[in-house]
């Protein structure tokens, strides 16, 4: 579920913390490397049961369309399907899942009162009404949830519940959302355990990221050793902390990682550094990247494998 941008982002805010906390030790530092890791798939699970919550909310809507004295047209229509469908319920009875959602306690981290609201905001939709008024299938009833997730995603109540819950949701948003989107795909499944299927790949995680991360920590003082020369006229000292990180991390990377083009690792922190960092990062970080992998490549210390890693 983790592509290596993001454990990139963990790597350079996590050595950003160790900056602003010399207490913090390489152990700790490790440690909050794999926190961050279980966090981004929890992230995932959690997102899994607000949906699971928020389409519950139609049993108690269709009760309450039931017992009016005068219903409408609609009310005498109405279905709890958004909840009663195959695929929803694909998740209701997935004991497997459901356990995982116990042991994470997501029951007591979800705002029903929120969950309630996106519902009622969401059944105005003429979209939501067309769905219970109509006979639908499989694709159908996708295309729906789908609908549901995209509006859930611009809700102030759904973004707040997230971020309360957990701290990387906004760094972590576009591939849950890409997974939520996969997962619900996938379903009505046999695979009871098709959950874990999103859990984080070890040579992401581990043989990319921690290793990145433990390879700058590590090589600190050498890396700004190269650094340093190709900075000429500015005083590394006075260096955005952000930029400096990421300066170290990329030449990390062109260093320790042969499989990775250099131009590759250059254009990822450059974009990295357009993204958390200042106005002006992305030039000057792409400056900098640009002498340092040149300088590097005329001394050979670029041992890239396989073909077109050069440049």
């Amino acid at each position: 579920m983790l592509s290596r941008r993001s454990v990139r982002i963990k790597a350079m805010q996590l050595l950003y913390s160790i900056d602003r906390d010399k207490a913090v030790t390489k152990k700790e530092l490790i440690k909050n490397y794999d926190f961050c890791i279980t966090q981004s798939y929890e992230l995932f699970l959690y997102n899994l049961y607000i949906l699971m919550e928020i389409t519950s909310c139609a049993e108690n809507d269709l009760i309450k369309r039931k017992s009016k004295h005068l219903p409408s047209d609609y009310d005498k229509q109405f279905t709890d399907k958004l909840y009663a469908n195959k695929l929803i319920q694909d998740m209701v009875t997935n004991k497997e899942l459901n356990k995982k959602f116990t042991a994470l306690k997501f029951e007591s981290k979800i705002n029903k009162d929120y969950t309630r609201k996106i519902y009622e905001a969401f059944a105005k939709k003429d979209a939501y009404k067309s769905f219970v008024a109509n006979e639908t299938n499989d694709s159908e009833t996708l295309e729906l949830l789908l609908e549901l997730y995209r509006f859930c995603r611009q809700d102030e109540y759904f973004n707040e519940m997230l971020e309360d819950a957990y701290f990387n949701w906004l760094d972590d948003k576009s591939l849950v959302v890409g997974a939520v989107k996969k997962y619900l795909k996938a379903l009505p499944t046999e695979n009871l355990k098709l959950y874990s299927e999103f859990l984080p790949e070890d040579d992401t995680v581990q043989d990319f990221g921690k290793t990145l991360l433990k390879k700058t920590l590590d090589q600190q003082e050498d890396l700004m050793q190269i650094v340093i020369p190709t900075l000429e006229n500015w005083d590394h000292d006075r260096l955005a902390l952000v930029d400096t990180i990421l300066i170290q991390l990329a030449v990390s990377e062109m260093l320790n990682f042969p499989t990775i083009p250099p131009k590759v690792s250059l254009n990822e922190y450059v974009e990295l550094g357009k993204q958390y960092s200042t106005a002006k990062s992305k030039e000057f970080i792409n400056g900098i990247l640009d002498k340092i992998m040149k300088t590097l490549q005329t001394e050979n210390k670029l041992n890239k494998e396989g073909r077109g890693l050069i440049g």
